[in-house]
C-alpha cells in the first residue's frame, strides 16, 4: 500500500482584515448607561477587540462577531443592530459569490473544512453543480468516515494514454512499450488565473505551490521566466503556437500543453519521437463539438485531453447555456461508447470553484480539474478585477511574500482534499479513481424534474386549465 498523501498546513494570517457578511451598529444616542452593558458580556469580547482599518476604511468587529445576537437582543434601549456588510456585497459577481470567496478566504487562512454551525440554510437546489446531489450513504460506517477514518482512501490519479491490452512474447515479455504515466497525489492540477497583479510573481507562487503539493501547474511557455525552468519537473508549459523543436526547457519537463487543431496529433507525435518521457495534454475548447472532437483525438492516440470551460462554468461557442458538468458527461459518454474510456485522461478546467466541484466534476466522467481563480482568491484577492483596468491592487498582491503566498495555496488545497476524502469516505469508496462516471450514485435535479415531477404534474389531454389554476 503506497504512503498516505499528508498536505502539510499551516495557519497563515491574512494581511488583511477579510470582510465579514455583515457588521454591528451600535448608537450612544439614548443610553441609559447600564451598570453592566451588554457589549461587556460578549462571549468573544468583539468590543474590546474592534478595531478600525485605516487601509481598507472597515470596523474590524465584523470579523470577530459571530452572529450570537446577544448584545442585538438584550439592549434595553434596542441601540446595537446587525446590518449587511455594503463592502461584503460588492465582492466578486454573479458566479464567483461574497460566499464563495469569503470561504475560500477561511480555507487559505486556515487549512480546515469550513463548517456552517447548525447546517446548511440555503435552498435546496440550483444551477451547475449544485443541482447535483451525491449518496452518502455509506457515512453511517466509522472505519471510512473520511480524514478520520482507519482505512486508507486514496486520491491518486494517473495522467497520460493507456493501452487497451498488452502482448507478450513466448518468454513472457511485453512485445510494446507502455507509454509513460504521471501519477498525482492530488486529482487537482494548478493553472495560472487569467487576471492578476504583478503576474510573474503570482506564476512564482503557483509553481512553489505545485512543488509542494506534488502536483502540477500550467503556465503558458512564453511566461515562464528562467526562474521558474528550477521547477520545469513540476509545470506543463502551455504552447498557444508551434513548439520550437530546440527549446531548451523540452527535456526538463515531464508534460506539456498543445492548443487542438487539426494537425495537433502529428504535432504531438513529433515532439514524442524527440522526447519520448513527454505526456502531451491537448486543450479542447468546451464548444458544441468538442464530445466528437474528444472522441476523435481520444482514437488518434491523444494522452490527456484537457476540456476547457468557461471561468463561469460554462460552455463555449454555441453552448453556453450549457453548464460544464454537463459537456464533461457528454465527452464521458462519448469515449464510453466507442470504447476508449479507459485509453486516455480528461481533465477538466473553468469554474472550478469549491471543494465540491472537484468530486462533482469527477463523478460527471473527469479524472481530474484545473483550478486557476481560487488559487487568486487564496492570495486574499477581492475579484474588483482593477488589475486588468491598470489600477492599484487593493490587497497589494505585487509586494506578497513568494513562500507566504505558496503556503495559502497548499493550505486551500489541503482543506479541498479532506473535503474530497469526506466525500469519498461517505460514499464506501478507497480512491478517486472509482468515483470517475459514477452517476449511479449520484441524482441530477434535471433528470428529476423530467422523469419524476413533469409526469406527476401534467394534466391529462384535453383538460381545460381554469382560471387561476
Amino acid at each position: 500500500m503506497p504512503a498516505k498523501y499528508h498536505i502539510n498546513v499551516r495557519r497563515v494570517p491574512p494581511r488583511f482584515t477579510p470582510l465579514a457578511r455583515s457588521t454591528i451598529i451600535d448608537w450612544n444616542e439614548g443610553c441609559l448607561r447600564c451598570a453592566r452593558c451588554v457589549k461587556e458580556t460578549c462571549p468573544v469580547d468583539a468590543y474590546r477587540k474592534r478595531d478600525f482599518d485605516r487601509i481598507q476604511f472597515v470596523d474590524t468587529i465584523g470579523e470577530i462577531c459571530r452572529d450570537c445576537f446577544r448584545c442585538v437582543q438584550g439592549c434595553p434601549r434596542g441601540l446595537i443592530f446587525k446590518a449587511l456588510n455594503p463592502f461584503y456585497r460588492q465582492l466578486g459577481d454573479d458566479y464567483w459569490t461574497p460566499e464563495i470567496i469569503t470561504v475560500t478566504w477561511y480555507q487559505a487562512e486556515s487549512g480546515k473544512i469550513p463548517v456552517s454551525g447548525a447546517g446548511y440554510g440555503g435552498v435546496f437546489a440550483g444551477e451547475g453543480f449544485d443541482s447535483l446531489w451525491t449518496d452518502m450513504s455509506e457515512i453511517v460506517r466509522p472505519t471510512r468516515d473520511g480524514i478520520h477514518g482507519r482505512e486508507y482512501i486514496s486520491t491518486t490519479i494517473d495522467l497520460g494514454r493507456k493501452p487497451m491490452f498488452l502482448t507478450f512474447d513466448d518468454q513472457g515479455e511485453l512485445l510494446i512499450e507502455p507509454p509513460p504515466l504521471l501519477e498525482l497525489p492530488l486529482p487537482v492540477v494548478l493553472g495560472e488565473p487569467p487576471l492578476g497583479t504583478d503576474l510573474p510573481r503570482l506564476r512564482q507562487i503557483i509553481a512553489q505551490a505545485a512543488q509542494a503539493l506534488g502536483t502540477l501547474a500550467i503556465i503558458r511557455r512564453e511566461n515562464i521566466s528562467p526562474k521558474l525552468t528550477e521547477a520545469a519537473a513540476s509545470l506543463v508549459p502551455f504552447y498557444a503556437k508551434e513548439p520550437d523543436p530546440k527549446d531548451p526547457l523540452l527535456p526538463k519537463l515531464r508534460a506539456l500543453e498543445l492548443l487542438d487543431h487539426p494537425g495537433v496529433i502529428g504535432r504531438m507525435e513529433a515532439l514524442k519521437r524527440r522526447h519520448p518521457q513527454l505526456i502531451v495534454w491537448i486543450k479542447v475548447p468546451a464548444d458544441e463539438q468538442a464530445p466528437e472532437r474528444v472522441a476523435a483525438l481520444s482514437a488518434a492516440g491523444a494522452e490527456v485531453i484537457h476540456l476547457a470551460g468557461s471561468d463561469q462554468a460554462r460552455g463555449l461557442g454555441g453552448v453556453q447555456d450549457l453548464h460544464l458538468k454537463d459537456l464533461i458527461r457528454r465527452c464521458h459518454l462519448r469515449l464510453v461508447e466507442e470504447k476508449l474510456r479507459d485509453a486516455v485522461t480528461l481533465m477538466a478546467g473553468g469554474g472550478i470553484a469549491l471543494a465540491e466541484h472537484v468530486a462533482k466534476a469527477i463523478l460527471c466522467g473527469a479524472d481530474g480539474v484545473i483550478a486557476d481563480i481560487p488559487l487568486l482568491l487564496s492570495l486574499e484577492c477581492r475579484l474588483c478585477r482593477q488589475c486588468g483596468a491598470d489600477q492599484p491592487c487593493p490587497v497589494d498582491l505585487g509586494h506578497l511574500n513568494l513562500k507566504r503566498g505558496a503556503q495559502r495555496m497548499v493550505n486551500l488545497m489541503g482543506a479541498w482534499n479532506n473535503q474530497l476524502l469526506e466525500i469519498l469516505g461517505a460514499m464506501g469508496m478507497r480512491e478517486v479513481r472509482r468515483l470517475r462516471g459514477e452517476v449511479g450514485r449520484a441524482m441530477f435535479k434535471e433528470d428529476l424534474d423530467r422523469e419524476i415531477f413533469a409526469p406527476l404534474f401534467a394534466r391529462p389531454e384535453g383538460e381545460v386549465r381554469r382560471l387561476g389554476e
